[in-house]
Parts: C-alpha cells; sequence; structure tokens
C-alpha cells in the first residue's frame, strides 16, 4: 500500500488529562461499569476518540477503548487481544514494554480501521518533581545568508545548571517546533531535565529550529534532504554563531549532537558526515534515507548514504538509529530497507552506533518512547575535561550478525 510522505511526528496528545488523571483513569478501568470510571473517561477521552477506537497511556499501562454498539476485535502489535464488553464500550488493558511504541488496530462490524502507533514511555520521559527545569527562550525569527531569503522559527533551551560560565555542550534539534511543549508528544524538555539531573548527560543546551520557508515556500526538503555540506555550513556559520553570543558553548564536536526524525534524521546524519569536526553524536529517528532529493548528476540524495559510509574514509561519530517494519515505501525509496542497509553499512565498517527496529510506522511514537535510552547511550561516557574521543564499536554489538530481512506479511 502506497502511504503518504508526509510524517505524523508530533501527534496531538490522545487525552486532555493529564498524566495522574490518565493513570488514575487505567486503575479505575479495573471495575469498568462503574460510574466513577464512565464519569473519568468521558473527560479525559473525546467523544470522537471513543467512536474511533483509541488508547490511553501511562508508561507501560495501557488501555485500549472503543466505544460500539457493533461487534469488535482488536490486536495489539499485530496480536489478537482480549476485549471486555462493559454496555457499549469495548476494553482491554495491558502493560507493555516500555522504551517502544506499540500499535494498536481496531476492526468494527467486520470493518479494519487504521492502524495507530503509541509510545510506552520510559520513566525519564515525564515530569519528575524536585528536578529542576530549564528555560525555553521565546520563539526566535532568523533570516539565513547561506539559504538565500529563508526566514525561520527556532528556539534555545537552556538548562538550570548553567552557570554562566562554564561553556555548554549542545544538541541541536531539527523540526524544532515539535519539542518546545513541555507536555506534548515528544516531551523532550523532560528528558532533558531529567538526565542532566542524574547526571547521565552533560551540562547542555538544546537548540529547537524549524524548517524555513523562501516567500512562503516550504524549504523542508531542501535543507533536510540535500546531501551536501549547505546545511551544517549554515548550523556552524549561523545558527551556533548567534547562540554563543549569547552563551558560552563548546565547539568541539565531541560536545556537540544532533537529532532528528524523518527528513530531520538524515539532515543530522549529513550535517556529521560532512562536518565530523563540528558534530560528533547523531540521533536519527525513522531517517529518510532516500532518493527524495536526488537529481542524478546534480545533487546526491539519502538513497546514497549506505553505500557511501561502506567506501568513503571513516568518519569519527557516533550514531544512534531507530526505524519500524511499517514505515514508508513509495517512489522515493524504502525506508525500512534503506535503514537497515545503513545499519549494516556503519556495522561492516565497526563504527559506534546502535540500531533499534520496531514495528512502527512513519511516526514519532518509537523514537519519542526511546528518547531516554538514546540521549543517555549517545553521551554515555562524557568526560568534560576532554575534547576528543575515537569512538569504537560496542564489543556486543560486533558480535552480533547483520541485519537480514524476512518476509513478515506474505
Amino acid at each position: 500500500m502506497k502511504r503518504s510522505l508526509a510524517p505524523l511526528l508530533f501527534a496531538a496528545t490522545l487525552a486532555a488529562a493529564t498524566d495522574a488523571e490518565i493513570l488514575q483513569l487505567i486503575q479505575q478501568s479495573k471495575s469498568p461499569k462503574s460510574p466513577a470510571f464512565r464519569q473519568a473517561l468521558t473527560a479525559a477521552v473525546a467523544e470522537k476518540q471513543l467512536l474511533a477506537g483509541t488508547a490511553v497511556y501511562h508508561g507501560g499501562e495501557f488501555l485500549y477503548v472503543l466505544q460500539s454498539d457493533k461487534p469488535a476485535t482488536l490486536q495489539v502489535n499485530d496480536a489478537p487481544a482480549k476485549l471486555t464488553k462493559a454496555g457499549n464500550l469495548f476494553l482491554h488493558r495491558a502493560t507493555l514494554p516500555v522504551g517502544r511504541s506499540h500499535s494498536m488496530q481496531w476492526t468494527v462490524d467486520g470493518e479494519t480501521r487504521t492502524r495507530q502507533d503509541y509510545p510506552a514511555y520510559l520513566p525519564g520521559n515525564y515530569e519528575t518533581p524536585g528536578v529542576p527545569k530549564g528555560t525555553l527562550s521565546e520563539k526566535m525569527i532568523g533570516t539565513s545568508k547561506i539559504y538565500p531569503g529563508l526566514k525561520y522559527d527556532w528556539w534555545t533551551y537552556v538548562p538550570a545548571q548553567y552557570d554562566g560560565s562554564t561553556p555548554m555542550a549542545v544538541m541541536i534539534w531539527q523540526d524544532g517546533q515539535g519539542h518546545v511543549t513541555r507536555d506534548g508528544q515528544t516531551r523532550t524538555l523532560n528528558v532533558v531535565d531529567n538526565l542532566i539531573h542524574q547526571k547521565k548527560i552533560p551540562v547542555m543546551i538544546q537548540i529547537f529550529i524549524a524548517p524555513g520557508n523562501v516567500e512562503g515556500k516550504a524549504w523542508r526538503s531542501i535543507e533536510y534532504d540535500s546531501v551536501n555540506d549547505t546545511y551544517p555550513r549554515y548550523l556552524r556559520d549561523e545558527i551556533l554563531a548567534e547562540v554563543a553570543k549569547k552563551y558560552k558553548i563548546r565547539t568541539d564536536a565531541y560536545s556537540r549532537g544532533i537529532a532528528g526524525n524523518s527528513s530531520g534524521g538524515i539532515c543530522a546524519f549529513n550535517a556529521a558526515w560532512f562536518m565530523p569536526d563540528q558534530f560528533a553524536r547523531v540521533l536519527s529517528r525513522i531517517g529518510s534515507f532516500t532518493s527524495i532529493q536526488w537529481r542524478p548528476g546534480q545533487l546526491d540524495g539519502g538513497n546514497v548514504y549506505p553505500n557511501m559510509v561502506r567506501k568513503q574514509p571513516k568518519r569519527n561519530i557516533r550514531v544512534w538509529m531507530s526505524d519500524g517494519s511499517e514505515d514508508l515505501e513509495n517512489n522515493h525509496g524504502s525506508w525500512p530497507l534503506q535503514n537497515i542497509q545503513l545499519a549494516n553499512s556503519l556495522k561492516m565498517r565497526e563504527y559506534d552506533f546502535h540500531f533499534v527496529f520496531g514495528n512502527a510506522q512513519h511516526n514519532g511514537a518509537q523514537g519519542n518512547a526511546e528518547a531516554p535510552a538514546a540521549m543517555e547511550w549517545l553521551w554515555r561516557g562524557y568526560d568534560p575535561a576532554k575534547t576528543s574521543e575515537e569512538f569504537a564499536m560496542d564489543p556486543a554489538e560486533k558480535a552480533k550478525p547483520y541485519w537480514r530481512v524476512k518476509a513478515l506479511n506474505r
């Protein structure tokens, strides 16, 4: 089935309730016929969501619920789930592994509905009492010279631990507009606060950059999917130069990371590939290592990376990648196969990399759920007294076989 390229990266929150109220609602579902449960469910979940079939979740605790007078079945991660019926509600409670996404698909009166993915958040995704919060800037509007006429929105997030004198490490996020809401789907601000407080990542500034536009025309793919050094120069010479006017930041690649989803994922890898002296830590989620901007003989696209990694000089970078078996397949290429190809290429050249391959579609659920683990892995062993490190493949990864594809849906 051909799917739209437009990524569902930052889906709307499924329930209007707080995390505590959602957890309470899941507990109340043990008595699904009680008026208290019905009242809490109605308050937390919009009727249109109940009619479509939805899930509310906290960590690994999930409640799947559908309102229907017709017979219904449910699959969770492609396996049948046992339903409880309470009046016109169908319910299923489950405790699922955290740090990954889980799929849901309802069939009502013989008609199968659209599959959806939901994140099973790690504890580090949630706001933690007593953990100092950083400061998010107001939205700033920039104008680029490297991309003539490009206007873009961007933000900075400075940790509470910044003392104004010690230079901070740096993390740059593409599609930054999706990371600036604390209770949104990404929960990036919580993740950063928690990990810095736990000393699992260094004190670092987060830079959130939205893709720009030129005279009202979206420029995201041109910025993100073009395999050349234009975007990393834009980061180095314009964004980071501007941040350095206000804050003390590290200039060594060892102290700089870069992240993104979809086209933002290849963009993050691209920055480190072309400028490993500027960016050494890469977080790529559902990366578009496909031919979106490929112009044969004129411009390389992400489809060339698996072969370039095998045949070009090795870069000193560390890479976390994740993707899912249900990711996109269209005229630009195959997202799952290209991510597997790139992972195998990184393995062949003994890069310091980690690859997570789940069952997610082209959305942010998997990446959001694993964010604390990914960030901790990416920055593991960081020593502020150092400015460099020769990244080496983990012996445990070296002992594993290459990724192989098996027929899953035929």
